[in-house]
């Protein structure tokens, strides 16, 4: 048996030299310049934190009135990862030639996607990484795609605007990224986007996708988005989903489609049978 398989998952703690030893390296801070004092500071601290078998080992001057640690220490608390669930975006992930090949002759037509840094976020580095068709990690941006119209809005995009030409350019899906989260104003600019997009009557007609470094897929749930990707996301994830999604409201709308003729048709046999 592997030692992975040996690891108690419901007393989980950190792995250091030994397994289960809760070992962790721990750096931070402290506004006092590198005394004794300062060290017995960053002692206390740490077993505030529920750490034991405390060894400072780097204390070191950062600046004038600043100690720099570096501190290992053996956490003494433990999670059962039994019990952990996490809700996360439920999307096969699937390669570029899939998911044109998908779009293709499951679609056939060219899915319109439009990408932005929107309110007075500035950081492209997500959007650009998702969409331009050099890509992320050795994964092709969207634009590479064959069957996706993806058109990067770059930053500073504002709500409105973006939903304009969501609606002028016919787009499926909208992706937002956000970077800048001071005072929270990411979620309260995703809030806004989506509250517009239902005053338009587009909540339900487009794909909402949110990304950026505080974003989750919760918190982009909460916002009213459809999902939301964080760091380390590749563009084959935002494009796998985009696609499954298009086709679970296909497929949903098919059956309300097919009840409507069926209950058109049944009148219309009534009304035969009445004459």
């Amino acid at each position: 048996m592997s030692k992975i398989a040996e690891v108690n998952l419901k007393k989980l703690r950190p792995y250091g030299d030994i397994m289960d030893d809760g070992t962790i390296q721990l750096a931070f801070t402290l506004p006092v310049e590198a005394t004794p004092e300062a060290r017995e500071a960053a002692v206390l601290l740490t077993q505030k934190m529920g750490f034991d078998q405390i060894k400072v080992a780097t204390m070191e001057k950062a600046a004038n009135g600043f100690a720099f640690f570096v501190i290992y220490a053996r956490l003494k608390h433990t999670v059962d990862f039994t019990q952990i669930k996490v809700l996360k975006v439920d999307a096969q992930k699937r390669s570029r030639e899939e998911i044109d090949e998908l779009i293709r002759t499951r679609i056939g037509r060219k899915l319109v996607v439009l990408g932005a840094c929107t309110g007075y976020d500035a950081h492209t580095v997500g959007i650009d990484a998702i969409i331009n068709m050099k890509g992320f990690a050795g994964d092709y941006g969207l634009e590479r795609y064959q069957w996706l119209d993806a058109r990067n809005l770059g930053a500073q995009v504002q709500n409105e605007d973006l939903l304009k030409l969501a609606i002028q350019e016919k787009a499926d899906a909208i992706l937002v990224s956000k970077v800048v989260s001071q005072h929270n104003i990411h979620i309260r600019d995703l809030k806004e986007l989506i509250q517009r997009a239902e005053k338009m009557g587009l909540k339900d007609q487009l794909i909402f996708v949110a990304g950026g470094p505080r974003v989750t897929h919760p918190m982009a749930l909460e916002c009213g988005f459809d999902a939301g990707f964080s760091v380390g996301t590749k563009p084959s994830d935002v494009a796998s989903y985009i696609v499954e999604e298009y086709l679970r409201r296909q497929s949903s709308q098919k059956p309300q489609e097919n009840a409507k003729v069926t209950a058109v048709s049944g009148k219309g046999k009534k009304r035969g049978g009445a004459k």
